[in-house]
Formats: structure tokens, sequence, C-alpha cells
């Protein structure tokens, strides 16, 4: 973090304001060799003129100067509000990079932010989701991660870890010290299991963080014509799969990204399910029955004029999942046999289709009391430190050091989300607890 850094903020092309930010320990610099009458007041948003080396004027803009600390990055930290126009945005880097300034890679400024302890992985990590948001429930998730929210948990976590390493170690290390009780491991049982519950209610969450993020994958399915392709073409509002009355016209699958709830949806349709024909209708079929499979929602579509369409989608949809019965304009008197009986190609009965679907993706992705694990990485740590803790709290009784070793194999596995946990942390903890070396 020796060098300064620069990067155009704002996207490029055209616009009335372009942002140029500066971060590093010669910022200060830059600006002022940019600037007539020194640096402006920190934190206060000065209109000045710019010049280029050779004392040419290229812009008069906004100027903000952020000393270091008080910036995002820890650093000494520039910006320059400028006009947005492209040659505006040229003199600018020129004369930047004409004082020593270096264009900063992908994501350079935030990870100076974290290596500066500005804000964790998890922050991080909702910072980034929150510029990539595209629907309400993505952006109300970033921002609680991007505020601290996964951050707070797992430093009680954390915490708490530490109090039962003192425990442990208390009875490792001191076992003759008249002020450790006899079997003090024995005192961590029961904030393990607090621990331990915790982070089941954490990995508990069906996955709900991940699907904010990627969408909540939903899979068409059902015999080949009962109108699935249609019916995608209906929920998207336009024609986003080709539609023919020649079976089979879907081999690949085809995906729609919808936002519906506030969050954002992944419809696919998929080929229709039979005895394949050939081998690409082979692989069609393969596809489909693969992502029903790993699909949030299934929706079985069967015509409504076909019993065997209706019995052999019974068996491929869960209790949890939809069934259609389509073409209700060729069969308005047709058997009621549940589910939702629509017209794809007239819309009827659509709209309590959308009201239903809008109520599951509401009722699993809608933000709980806990805060989502938002990340695969998330949920392969704190499932490390969960089987790690779960062996800890067995070898509690007889075997206090594997006990230990456990523990600390959690505090690694907690690392990825919390930070490294100094091991004075924990010595602190038995010293100021139980007077140890008086």
């Amino acid at each position: 973090m020796a060098t300064t850094i620069y990067a155009l903020s704002t996207p490029p092309g055209r616009s009335g304001i372009a942002v140029v930010r500066l971060s590093g320990p010669d910022a200060g610099r830059i600006l002022g060799s940019m600037l007539t009458g020194g640096l402006p007041a920190p934190r206060q948003a000065s209109l000045r003129k710019l010049h280029t080396a050779q004392g040419a004027v290229f812009d008069q803009a906004l100027v903000l100067w952020f000393p270091a600390p008080a910036s995002f990055t820890g650093e000494d930290c520039v910006e320059l509000h400028l006009h947005g126009g492209a040659a505006v945005i040229d003199g600018a880097i020129a004369s930047i990079e004409a004082a020593g300034g270096v264009l900063a890679q992908a994501g350079e400024f935030t990870r100076r932010a974290f290596e500066n302890d500005k804000l964790d992985l998890t922050e991080a990590e909702g910072l980034a989701d929150l510029i990539e948001a595209e629907t309400e429930g993505q952006r109300t998730q970033a921002l609680a991660q991007m505020s601290g929210s996964l951050k707070q948990l797992y430093e009680g976590w954390r915490e708490a870890l530490i109090s039962v390493l003192a425990s442990i170690e208390g009875e490792i290390d001191f076992p003759d010290e008249a002020d450790v009780p006899d079997a003090l491991s024995h005192r961590a049982y029961q904030p393990l299991s607090g621990l331990l519950d915790s982070m089941a209610a954490h990995l508990a969450d069906g996955r709900r963080g991940e699907r904010v993020r990627n969408g909540f994958s939903i899979a068409l399915i059902g015999a080949p014509n009962a109108g699935k392709s249609s019916l995608l073409n209906r929920l998207a509002g336009r024609e986003a799969a080709i539609v023919t009355d020649i079976p089979g016209t879907t081999r690949d699958i085809v995906e729609v990204r919808l936002t519906m709830a506030g969050f954002p949806v992944v419809i696919s349709d998929t080929a229709g399910l039979r005895e394949a024909v050939d081998a690409i209708e082979a692989e069609g079929v393969r596809r489909a029955l693969d992502r029903a499979e790993h699909a949030d929602l299934r929706i079985g579509v069967a015509d409504a004029r076909s019993q065997a369409e209706l019995l052999d989608l019974e068996g491929r949809l869960q209790d949890s999942d939809l069934l259609v019965l389509n073409k209700l304009d060729l069969a308005p008197g047709g058997k009621d046999s549940g589910g939702f009986r629509v017209s794809a190609t007239t819309g009827a009965g659509i709209d309590a289709l959308e009201a239903r679907i809008e109520a599951i993706v509401r009722e699993r992705l809608s933000a709980r009391e806990m805060p989502a694990l938002s990340r695969a990485r998330h949920r392969r740590a704190v499932e490390a430190a969960q089987a790690a803790l779960i062996r800890c709290r067995e070898r509690l009784a007889d075997a206090p050091e594997l006990a230990g070793e456990d523990a600390r194999l959690a505090v690694r596995a907690l690392e990825s989300l919390t930070g490294r946990v100094d091991v004075e942390d924990i010595l602190d903890r038995v010293f100021s607890q139980f007077c140890i070396g008086k």
C-alpha cells in the first residue's frame, strides 16, 4: 500500500458528472499539484479549478479531501467530482499519472479498507452485493450485511468461543493452580451448546441468503406440448421461448430472469418429459430432470384434457410444488383435479398463479430475525466450525487436550469470517477470570 492508486468510479462514457478517486500516501500531494491555493478543508466540498502539470485549466470541479484515517480506505483519500466529458476525464487522469498515481486494480479500494480494519470481509462482500443489487430484496440484504449484521453475529460467536478456549486451556495449562476449579473445561459445555444451537439455526435457513443473491429457481416441467413454453412467455411478458404445435420443440433449457415480490427469480422452460426419439432429445430430457431436481420450486404443467399427463406429474412433484392444468380455453368444463386452471394462450387464470408464486417467493426469501448466509463461503466456514465444536463438546469430559484442539480448529474456521483470533486474547481471558500467576 505504498503506492497511491486512482480510478474512475463512475461508468465510462459521457455523463453529467464523473467521479475520480485517489487513495494512498501521496493523495494529498497529487491533489495539491492540480490546485492553486492549497488543499481544501477536510471533508468539505470545495469548488476549485483543476490544472495540468503545464498549468492549463481543464475543469472546474468539486474537490473533497479526506485525510487518514477518517476515510473509506483508512488512507489519505481524494474525490474529484468532474464534468463527465471524455476530455475532462482524460485531463484528470493524465495529471494524476504525471504526479505519480497508479491505476487501481479491481476492488483495490475496498481491499485497502479491509486491510486497514475499516470493514471486515462480510461487510466488504455486502458492499459488492449492494453495487450489484437489482431488486429490493437484494438491496435490503446487501445493505444489512454491509452495515455489519453478519459481522455482529460472527463476532458474538468469536467472543463465546474465546471464553470456551479460556476454560479448556485453564485446565490444560494450570491444572495445579488453586484458583482453577477442577474439571474447569466442563464449564464450557453450556456455552458450547449455545454456540452450536446458534450455528444450527443460522445454517437451517433454506439457503435463503444465497437465493436472494443468485435468484429463486423455478422449473417448468411436463409432457411435450403441455404448454410450458407458452406459460413461460406469459409469465415473462414477452416471447422468450419458441412455441409450435410440434412436440419436442424445446430441446434445451430456456431461462428467464424476473423480479417477483421484490426478489430475483429464474424461471426455466425445460424439454418435454417423454421417451426420447433421438440423442439430442434424450440429452434435453436429462437436463430437464436435473434442473427439476435442483430447482427451489417445480411447476408441473399438464394439458387439462390429459389424465395421463396429470398422473405422470403426480410422481414428479413434491408437496410444496405447484400443479398447473393448462389449455383451459380448449377444455373449459374439464374435470377439476386441483391445481391452477389456466390458459397460457388467453391469459385466463394467470393472475392467480402469479400471485401464488409471489407468495411462495416472499415466504421463503423474506428477511428473518437472524441474518442470512449470503455466500457458499460463509456456509462452508460455519459448517466446519460446527463440526469441530461438536467433537469438542463430546471430548470435554475425558480428553480436554483434544477438545482444546477441536476448539482451535473452530477458531481457524471462523477466522475466514471474523478475522484472526490472537492467542493473547485467550490468555488475557484466562488470567483476568482466574487470577493465575499472582
